[in-house]
């Protein structure tokens, strides 16, 4: 987008009416959408000018606001945003700040800086009441500030938690108490520099200290750039006086308890006991124990008591990603730097993990990533995926004499086998192809993923397997004499007829896998006109498997709303396919495809994409079916239970759905042969109203590196040891046990903690629950 530098001029009132600020504000974000990026605005009271420029694709907007600012100038301000106001604002300036630059050429109402997280507030002038308060700080950024030429008003830095406040008390409102009436309440973080004398600060909350080296340097070239942008040079030595200037900070947890404060037994034995005799009003009636209840209870007296539950629960990625793998825990171990662990620890859940986690899944596990619950990018797993082409061969145990007979040598087959060799029992494949792998070798066009990953991944999957029998077309009574002989069987056929269409012309049409097939060899030419009747993901991949083999009109039709999505309907639009729906065919012929409308779409190619149907004649009669599927239960076991079918031959579906169920399903059989039952140990998914996200940086639309992705997951359900919470609380009740080798675990004292929950809001792993005190006794 091309920048537009001369100012762009939008003023508050049309036809000499004032604008809402609603309209106002469409009015600034279609100025920005359309490349301006500096704006003179002429308010009339609007409200939150200037804040939420967040489509700016990362170049800086500068507004200068003239006339008279209403509430809130640069509420939820973004950064890059540099705001100019040329005279005093109204309430809340910088309300939510995230990261925008504001300058006030005058005083500053109610509310300056309130609840700000990132970017500086500059005043020409003094600010009102309870300016600074509920400020944030995340470490991983720069403190928010707020600079102010003048003093501030009343309850000044009230529940301050993060940034710096620098008062000057240059022309203060109040020359003999440049902080105004009781500053500091609640303060639990940031720091306050300030010049001038002050009337008392709540010393409870927060204390002196000097003002050391560092934090001297860091003023001076604080105030060069304040005094620039408030056009007061001319008071650099004026107010770059080390001696006159103070610091106040907040005190910590451990520092809040050691502050002398009367406690409740010391006012019932000191003044209750001591003015009413022993007992109070009732001691001379009674003589049973009325030891006052505190406010703030501990121990047994708690309502609610912290419960540390790392990893009791399942994040949502790993709920959803149908191989299981625990997501997060990959991101840990990128974050400990155990990078070639991360990659292994895919195998223990599927042996396609670079083919299928890094180009052909369409990743459910991002689509129920947490951070997309708070509109935050959700975290790129293919990243992790594409890197685990190099994962190792796990160690395989001993046999243990077990045999387990595979049908099938796809993606769920090897899958299932696969697994069932990690548990130490012998699987044996067999498949009526020439090569293992399925339509994952056969038939996605290199387009969606290299020939050289589905290779590397399938020689790696030949070693943990070497049993293996192709071309073997199973009978009836083949499969008979393999229940017979093996200790269990595991149907993984996949879905081998094509359906088609009972119209007249059908045997013009190719098969949609008979196309992928010969195209993945160059064995086709499909001319300049290509059809495709069903436009779902594999129809998609036929028209862009067309388009490089020379096709130039590409039309995929269906009856209904395609079913497509993804990367592959984005590759079948980029090469110019058209959609349409609904639409019926009547017949093919020669010259194209007919619809019931009368219209031809003329052809020189028509591919049919409805479909494949399993073949189950291989089957003994005690296997049930359904509507040419076969039936099992949730743990895949077929009505023999000696059987267990997998992947298509029990419903259509993603290849990862498939690799999943080949996982389940051994699983399962392992558990039984174990003696166990199947699914015991089954986690439920952790509640995401649990996650706190607040730590993690909202800006990023595209990740780097996998350094960057495992910083940013919030790794729901497992702690990420980053003691939040001992920061947290406000009784330092918390602490960090280590236990054998990298182990630990974070333990709470019930004499110290109050219950107050602080560590499950704040906690951004969900691991903290507030649970209902029920002592014994």
């Amino acid at each position: 987008m091309t920048e537009n530098r001369q100012p762009f001029n939008i003023t508050g009132k049309r036809d000499g009416e004032r604008l809402a600020s609603r309209v106002l504000e469409e009015q600034i974000q279609q100025a920005v959408d359309a490349g301006h990026r500096s704006l003179a605005i002429h308010a009339f009271g609007q409200h939150g000018i200037g804040g939420r420029l967040w489509k700016t694709g990362g170049e800086p907007v500068h507004l200068k606001i003239k006339g008279h600012a209403g509430q809130r100038v640069g509420s939820m301000g973004y950064p890059g945003t540099t705001i100019d106001v040329l005279g005093p604002v109204s309430d809340d300036v910088g309300w939510l700040n995230a990261g925008a630059t504001i300058t006030v050429h005058g005083h500053a109402s109610n509310g300056a800086a309130n609840g700000m997280a990132q970017g500086k507030v500059y005043v020409a002038g003094n600010i009102g009441a309870r300016g600074m308060t509920m400020t944030k700080n995340n470490p991983r950024f720069e403190p928010p500030q707020l600079w102010v030429l003048g003093s501030a008003g009343d309850y000044f830095a009230e529940f301050m938690a993060g940034g710096v406040a620098v008062i000057c008390g240059h022309d203060a409102q109040n020359p003999e108490n440049v902080l105004g009436y009781r500053p500091m309440v609640g303060m639990v973080g940031g720091r306050v520099l300030f010049r001038g004398p002050q009337k008392g600060f709540s010393h409870a909350d927060a204390r002196m200290m000097p003002v050391d080296d560092d934090t001297w340097k860091w003023l001076v070239d604080g105030l060069e750039r304040f005094l620039t942008a408030i056009d007061r040079l001319e008071l650099r030595e004026t107010l770059a006086v080390r001696d006159a200037w103070q610091l106040i900070i907040a005190r910590s947890p451990q520092e809040k308890k050691s502050v002398g404060r009367r406690s409740m037994a010391d006012f019932r034995r000191d003044v209750w006991d001591n003015k009413l005799g022993r007992g109070g009003i009732v001691g001379d009636l009674t003589d049973i124990d009325r030891s006052p209840i505190p406010l703030i209870t501990h121990g047994n007296l708690r309502r609610f008591v912290p419960v540390w539950e790392n990893r009791k629960f399942k994040a949502p990625c790993e709920s959803t990603c149908p191989s299981g793998i625990p997501v997060q825990d990959r991101w840990r171990l990128v974050r400990e730097g155990r990078v070639d662990e991360a990659v292994d620890l895919a195998l223990a859940f599927t042996p396609f993990p670079a083919s299928v986690c890094g180009y052909l899944c369409p990743h459910p596990c991002m689509t129920a990533c947490t951070k997309g619950s708070a509109f935050m990018t959700p975290v790129d797993v293919s990243q992790l995926g594409r890197a685990s082409i190099d994962a190792r061969l796990p160690e395989l145990p001993p046999l243990s004499g077990k045999r387990i007979a595979v049908v099938g040598g796809g993606p769920a087959g090897i899958s299932t086998a696969w697994q069932l060799r990690r548990m130490g029992h012998e699987a044996v494949v067999f498949d009526n192809a020439p090569t293992l792998g399925g339509k994952i070798a056969s038939a996605i066009p290199s387009s969606r993923i290299p020939a050289d990953v589905v290779e590397k991944e399938l020689a790696r999957a030949a070693e943990a397997i070497p049993h293996v029998h192709l071309q073997q077309r199973l009978s009836r009574s083949d499969t008979i004499q393999l229940i017979a002989d093996y200790d269990f069987v595991i149907l993984a056929a996949g879905a081998q007829k094509p359906r088609t269409l009972p119209i007249p012309g059908k045997e013009r049409l190719i098969t949609a896998m008979d196309f992928l097939t010969d195209a993945k060899h160059d064995r086709v030419s499909p001319g300049n006109r290509v059809v495709i009747i069903g436009a779902g993901n594999v129809g998609c991949d036929v028209a862009t498997e067309a388009a490089r083999l020379g096709a130039g009109e590409i039309t995929l039709l269906d009856v209904q709303e395609p079913a497509s999505f993804g990367k592959e309907r984005e590759d079948a639009e980029s090469v110019g396919a058209v959609f349409r729906w609904p639409v019926f065919t009547r017949r093919i012929t020669e010259r194209g495809v007919e619809l019931e409308s009368g219209e031809l779409i003329p052809a020189d190619t028509v591919v049919v994409s409805i479909g494949d149907a399993p073949d189950l004649d291989f089957l003994p009669d005690d296997v049930a079916t359904e509507r040419g599927f076969v039936m099992v239960n949730e743990d895949y076991q077929t009505s023999n239970p000696k059987v267990y079918a997998i992947g298509d031959v029990v419903r259509p579906g993603l290849l990862t759905d498939a690799i999943g169920a080949g996982r389940r399903a051994a699983e399962t059989i392992s558990e039984i042969m174990a003696g166990k039952r199947p699914g015991a140990d089954r986690k439920m998914v952790i509640d995401i109203n649990r996650i706190s996200l607040e730590y993690l940086d909202p800006r990023i639309v595209q990740y780097e590196d996998m350094e960057q992705c495992g910083s940013q997951c919030a790794s729901c359900g497992s702690c990420r040891d980053c003691g939040i919470c001992v920061a947290m609380c406000p009784e330092a009740a918390i602490s960090r046990k280590a236990l054998e080798g990298p182990a630990f675990e974070y333990v709470v004292d019930p004499e110290r903690c109050i219950g107050c929950g602080f560590c499950a809001g704040a906690c951004p792993c969900g691991i903290w629950d507030l649970v209902e005190n029920t002592p014994m006794g």
